[in-house]
Protein backbone atom coordinates (compact mmCIF):
# COMPACT_ATOMS: atom_id res chain seq x y z
CA UNK A 1 0.00 0.00 0.00
CA UNK A 2 3.08 2.53 1.15
CA UNK A 3 4.96 1.92 -2.51
CA UNK A 4 1.32 2.20 -4.39
CA UNK A 5 0.74 5.42 -2.73
CA UNK A 6 4.70 6.33 -3.75
CA UNK A 7 4.25 5.71 -7.39
CA UNK A 8 0.48 7.23 -7.09
CA UNK A 9 2.05 10.74 -6.44
CA UNK A 10 4.79 10.05 -9.02
CA UNK A 11 1.98 9.94 -11.40
CA UNK A 12 0.98 13.48 -10.19
CA UNK A 13 4.32 15.03 -11.40
CA UNK A 14 7.49 13.88 -13.74
CA UNK A 15 9.73 15.13 -11.34
CA UNK A 16 7.88 13.71 -8.02
CA UNK A 17 10.12 10.45 -7.42
CA UNK A 18 12.89 12.58 -8.07
CA UNK A 19 11.87 14.14 -4.74
CA UNK A 20 10.32 11.11 -2.68
CA UNK A 21 13.42 9.27 -3.50
CA UNK A 22 15.88 12.73 -1.84
CA UNK A 23 13.84 12.27 0.76
CA UNK A 24 14.07 8.16 1.06
CA UNK A 25 10.96 8.09 1.65
CA UNK A 26 11.02 5.07 -0.45
CA UNK A 27 13.27 3.39 1.78
CA UNK A 28 11.39 3.40 5.15
CA UNK A 29 13.93 1.99 6.95
CA UNK A 30 15.37 5.08 8.43
CA UNK A 31 12.12 6.06 9.63
CA UNK A 32 11.91 3.10 11.68
CA UNK A 33 14.95 3.62 13.36
CA UNK A 34 13.84 6.95 14.63
CA UNK A 35 10.54 6.16 14.93
CA UNK A 36 10.77 3.38 17.47
CA UNK A 37 13.21 5.17 20.06
CA UNK A 38 10.91 8.00 20.07
CA UNK A 39 8.11 6.32 20.40
CA UNK A 40 10.10 4.25 23.52
CA UNK A 41 10.28 7.86 25.17
CA UNK A 42 6.82 8.81 24.89
CA UNK A 43 5.32 5.69 26.18
CA UNK A 44 7.23 5.61 28.95
CA UNK A 45 6.97 9.34 29.52
CA UNK A 46 3.00 8.78 29.74
CA UNK A 47 3.25 5.56 31.40
CA UNK A 48 1.49 3.39 28.87
CA UNK A 49 -1.45 6.25 27.55
CA UNK A 50 0.18 8.78 25.08
CA UNK A 51 -2.08 11.55 23.99
CA UNK A 52 -3.39 11.41 20.77
CA UNK A 53 -2.10 14.46 19.66
CA UNK A 54 1.72 13.93 20.95
CA UNK A 55 1.60 10.52 19.27
CA UNK A 56 0.32 12.02 15.80
CA UNK A 57 3.18 15.35 16.13
CA UNK A 58 6.08 13.20 17.02
CA UNK A 59 5.18 10.53 14.10
CA UNK A 60 4.46 13.33 11.79
CA UNK A 61 7.73 15.02 13.03
CA UNK A 62 9.83 11.92 12.95
CA UNK A 63 8.75 11.39 9.34
CA UNK A 64 9.53 14.87 8.33
CA UNK A 65 12.53 15.36 10.29
CA UNK A 66 14.26 11.94 8.93
CA UNK A 67 13.04 13.38 5.47
CA UNK A 68 15.39 16.71 6.14
CA UNK A 69 17.62 14.75 7.19
CA UNK A 70 18.45 12.51 4.14
CA UNK A 71 18.23 15.90 2.06
CA UNK A 72 20.46 17.71 3.83
CA UNK A 73 22.76 14.98 4.17
CA UNK A 74 22.46 14.16 -0.38
CA UNK A 75 23.16 17.83 -0.08
CA UNK A 76 26.62 17.98 1.90
CA UNK A 77 27.20 14.44 -0.05
CA UNK A 78 26.71 15.70 -3.53
CA UNK A 79 30.10 15.99 -4.51
CA UNK A 80 31.42 12.11 -2.80
CA UNK A 81 28.21 10.29 -3.95
CA UNK A 82 29.12 9.48 -7.30
CA UNK A 83 32.10 8.23 -6.63
CA UNK A 84 30.80 5.31 -4.12
CA UNK A 85 28.73 2.73 -6.31
CA UNK A 86 25.66 2.21 -3.26
CA UNK A 87 25.10 5.99 -3.84
CA UNK A 88 26.48 7.33 -7.40
CA UNK A 89 22.47 7.05 -9.06
CA UNK A 90 20.95 9.35 -5.82
CA UNK A 91 19.07 12.34 -7.31
CA UNK A 92 21.36 15.28 -5.83
CA UNK A 93 24.87 13.15 -6.99
CA UNK A 94 23.16 12.08 -10.48
CA UNK A 95 22.08 15.45 -11.50
CA UNK A 96 18.34 14.93 -11.34
CA UNK A 97 17.85 17.81 -8.39
CA UNK A 98 19.50 20.77 -8.59
CA UNK A 99 21.28 21.84 -5.15
CA UNK A 100 18.92 24.85 -5.13
CA UNK A 101 15.72 22.65 -5.00
CA UNK A 102 17.01 20.52 -2.00
CA UNK A 103 18.17 23.30 0.07
CA UNK A 104 14.74 24.41 -0.39
CA UNK A 105 13.00 21.28 0.35
CA UNK A 106 15.18 20.67 3.64
CA UNK A 107 14.24 24.23 4.76
CA UNK A 108 9.85 23.18 3.55
CA UNK A 109 10.51 20.14 5.50
CA UNK A 110 12.25 21.38 8.77
CA UNK A 111 9.16 24.72 8.41
CA UNK A 112 6.23 21.85 8.43
CA UNK A 113 8.18 20.14 11.67
CA UNK A 114 8.46 23.11 13.50
CA UNK A 115 5.05 23.73 12.64
CA UNK A 116 3.80 20.47 14.48
CA UNK A 117 6.51 21.57 17.35
CA UNK A 118 4.68 24.35 18.18
CA UNK A 119 1.56 22.12 19.15
CA UNK A 120 3.27 21.14 22.39
CA UNK A 121 4.53 23.42 24.96
CA UNK A 122 7.39 26.48 25.14
CA UNK A 123 10.54 23.57 26.53
CA UNK A 124 9.48 21.38 23.83
CA UNK A 125 9.80 23.99 21.47
CA UNK A 126 12.96 25.01 22.79
CA UNK A 127 14.44 21.57 22.34
CA UNK A 128 13.43 21.17 19.25
CA UNK A 129 16.32 23.85 17.96
CA UNK A 130 18.83 21.05 18.83
CA UNK A 131 17.20 18.42 17.07
CA UNK A 132 17.44 20.92 13.98
CA UNK A 133 21.36 22.00 14.83
CA UNK A 134 22.18 18.21 15.02
CA UNK A 135 20.12 17.10 11.94
CA UNK A 136 21.75 20.17 9.99
CA UNK A 137 25.54 19.47 10.73
CA UNK A 138 25.93 15.55 11.27
CA UNK A 139 26.20 15.52 7.78
CA UNK A 140 29.15 17.25 7.63
CA UNK A 141 30.58 15.69 10.29
CA UNK A 142 32.15 12.86 8.27
CA UNK A 143 34.84 15.73 6.26
CA UNK A 144 36.14 16.43 9.67
CA UNK A 145 35.84 13.77 12.96
CA UNK A 146 36.31 9.81 12.78
CA UNK A 147 33.29 10.08 14.94
CA UNK A 148 29.74 11.21 12.54
CA UNK A 149 28.00 8.11 14.03
CA UNK A 150 28.06 9.85 17.79
CA UNK A 151 26.20 12.69 15.72
CA UNK A 152 24.36 10.86 14.11
CA UNK A 153 22.94 8.93 17.42
CA UNK A 154 22.69 12.20 19.50
CA UNK A 155 20.31 13.36 16.14
CA UNK A 156 18.30 10.41 16.38
CA UNK A 157 18.00 10.30 19.82
CA UNK A 158 16.98 14.20 20.38
CA UNK A 159 13.22 13.33 19.76
CA UNK A 160 12.79 11.43 23.09
CA UNK A 161 13.46 14.04 25.20
CA UNK A 162 11.21 16.02 23.42
CA UNK A 163 8.70 13.07 23.98
CA UNK A 164 9.14 13.61 27.79
CA UNK A 165 8.96 17.45 27.55
CA UNK A 166 5.60 17.26 25.42
CA UNK A 167 3.94 14.84 27.71
CA UNK A 168 4.96 15.74 31.33
CA UNK A 169 6.44 19.34 30.76
CA UNK A 170 10.21 18.56 31.44
CA UNK A 171 12.54 16.37 31.09
CA UNK A 172 13.32 13.94 34.60
CA UNK A 173 17.04 12.66 34.71
CA UNK A 174 16.20 9.12 34.29
CA UNK A 175 14.97 9.82 30.46
CA UNK A 176 18.54 10.69 29.70
CA UNK A 177 19.54 6.82 30.42
CA UNK A 178 17.11 5.79 27.28
CA UNK A 179 18.84 8.76 25.68
CA UNK A 180 22.05 7.45 26.09
CA UNK A 181 21.08 4.12 25.29
CA UNK A 182 20.01 5.20 21.98
CA UNK A 183 23.02 7.12 21.30
CA UNK A 184 24.90 3.90 22.06
CA UNK A 185 22.56 1.55 19.94
CA UNK A 186 22.71 4.08 16.70
CA UNK A 187 26.44 4.48 16.88
CA UNK A 188 26.62 0.31 16.41
CA UNK A 189 24.10 0.15 13.78
CA UNK A 190 25.35 2.86 11.95
CA UNK A 191 28.86 1.68 12.07
CA UNK A 192 27.74 -1.20 10.34
CA UNK A 193 26.01 0.68 7.55
CA UNK A 194 29.09 2.45 7.17
CA UNK A 195 31.11 -1.10 6.50
CA UNK A 196 29.30 -1.45 4.16
CA UNK A 197 30.69 1.74 2.44
CA UNK A 198 34.04 1.42 3.80
CA UNK A 199 36.45 0.62 0.73
CA UNK A 200 34.64 3.83 -1.20
CA UNK A 201 34.99 5.65 1.96
CA UNK A 202 38.65 5.23 2.33
CA UNK A 203 39.22 6.59 -1.17
CA UNK A 204 37.56 9.61 -1.42
CA UNK A 205 38.68 10.05 2.30
CA UNK A 206 35.19 10.00 4.70
CA UNK A 207 35.73 9.24 7.90
CA UNK A 208 33.70 6.77 10.18
CA UNK A 209 33.87 4.41 12.92
CA UNK A 210 34.44 1.63 10.77
CA UNK A 211 37.02 3.01 9.19
CA UNK A 212 38.37 4.38 13.52
CA UNK A 213 37.58 0.79 14.52
CA UNK A 214 39.57 -1.43 11.74
CA UNK A 215 39.51 -5.05 13.00
CA UNK A 216 37.87 -4.20 16.20
CA UNK A 217 34.60 -3.10 14.03
CA UNK A 218 32.49 -6.22 14.78
CA UNK A 219 33.71 -6.46 18.67
CA UNK A 220 33.30 -2.95 19.43
CA UNK A 221 29.51 -2.73 17.60
CA UNK A 222 29.08 -5.70 19.98
CA UNK A 223 30.01 -4.27 23.46
CA UNK A 224 28.66 -1.14 21.73
CA UNK A 225 24.83 -2.74 22.10
CA UNK A 226 25.71 -4.61 25.15
CA UNK A 227 25.87 -1.03 27.03
CA UNK A 228 22.89 -0.22 25.04
CA UNK A 229 20.98 -2.71 26.80
CA UNK A 230 22.63 -2.47 30.27
CA UNK A 231 21.32 1.27 29.85
CA UNK A 232 18.02 0.09 28.82
CA UNK A 233 17.49 -2.10 31.81
CA UNK A 234 19.02 0.21 34.56
CA UNK A 235 15.92 2.70 32.38
CA UNK A 236 13.36 -0.11 32.90
CA UNK A 237 14.20 -0.28 36.85
CA UNK A 238 13.73 3.67 36.86
CA UNK A 239 10.92 3.80 35.39
CA UNK A 240 9.56 0.31 37.13
CA UNK A 241 9.00 -1.38 34.12
CA UNK A 242 8.44 -5.31 34.04
CA UNK A 243 9.30 -8.90 32.69
CA UNK A 244 7.73 -7.77 29.68
CA UNK A 245 10.17 -4.98 29.07
CA UNK A 246 12.74 -7.33 29.94
CA UNK A 247 11.98 -10.04 27.22
CA UNK A 248 11.77 -7.03 24.69
CA UNK A 249 15.67 -6.68 25.69
CA UNK A 250 16.31 -10.52 25.44
CA UNK A 251 14.84 -10.51 21.80
CA UNK A 252 16.82 -7.61 21.21
CA UNK A 253 19.98 -8.92 22.38
CA UNK A 254 18.93 -12.21 19.92
CA UNK A 255 19.07 -9.63 17.13
CA UNK A 256 22.57 -8.23 17.86
CA UNK A 257 23.59 -12.14 18.38
CA UNK A 258 22.48 -12.65 14.38
CA UNK A 259 23.89 -9.47 13.01
CA UNK A 260 27.37 -10.38 14.40
CA UNK A 261 27.17 -13.55 13.13
CA UNK A 262 25.96 -12.40 9.98
CA UNK A 263 28.80 -10.05 9.44
CA UNK A 264 31.77 -12.55 10.10
CA UNK A 265 33.37 -12.05 7.15
CA UNK A 266 32.50 -8.38 6.85
CA UNK A 267 30.92 -8.46 3.20
CA UNK A 268 29.62 -5.33 2.24
CA UNK A 269 25.87 -6.90 1.49
CA UNK A 270 25.91 -8.71 4.94
CA UNK A 271 26.99 -5.51 6.76
CA UNK A 272 24.27 -3.68 4.84
CA UNK A 273 21.54 -6.13 6.26
CA UNK A 274 22.99 -6.06 9.65
CA UNK A 275 22.11 -2.37 9.51
CA UNK A 276 18.95 -3.28 8.27
CA UNK A 277 17.84 -5.65 10.60
CA UNK A 278 18.53 -3.17 13.82
CA UNK A 279 14.72 -2.03 12.93
CA UNK A 280 13.33 -5.66 14.50
CA UNK A 281 15.44 -5.04 17.49
CA UNK A 282 14.03 -1.89 18.24
CA UNK A 283 10.42 -2.95 17.37
CA UNK A 284 10.89 -5.43 20.04
CA UNK A 285 11.85 -2.84 22.51
CA UNK A 286 8.87 -1.01 21.85
CA UNK A 287 6.58 -3.48 22.23
CA UNK A 288 7.82 -4.63 24.98
CA UNK A 289 7.32 -1.50 26.82
CA UNK A 290 3.46 -1.13 25.07
CA UNK A 291 3.06 -4.87 26.65
CA UNK A 292 4.92 -4.03 30.04
CA UNK A 293 1.72 -1.30 30.89
CA UNK A 294 -1.00 -2.37 29.07
CA UNK A 295 -0.81 -5.56 31.10
CA UNK A 296 -0.46 -4.05 34.68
Amino acid sequence: MYTRLLHSLNRLHPRAWDFIQLMRLDKPIGIYLLLWPTLWALWVAAEGVPSASNLLIFVGGVILMRAAGCVINDYADRHFDGHVSRTQARPLASGKVKPREALMLFAGLVALSFALVLCTNATTVWLSFGGVALAACYPFMKRYTFYPQVVLGAAFSWGMPMAFSAETGSVPPEAWLLYIANLLWTVAYDTYYAMADREDDLKIGVKSTAILFGDADRLIIASLQGLALLCLLLAGSKFQLGLCFQLGLLVAAACFVWEYRQTRNRKPMACFNAFLHNHWAGLAIFLAIVADYALR
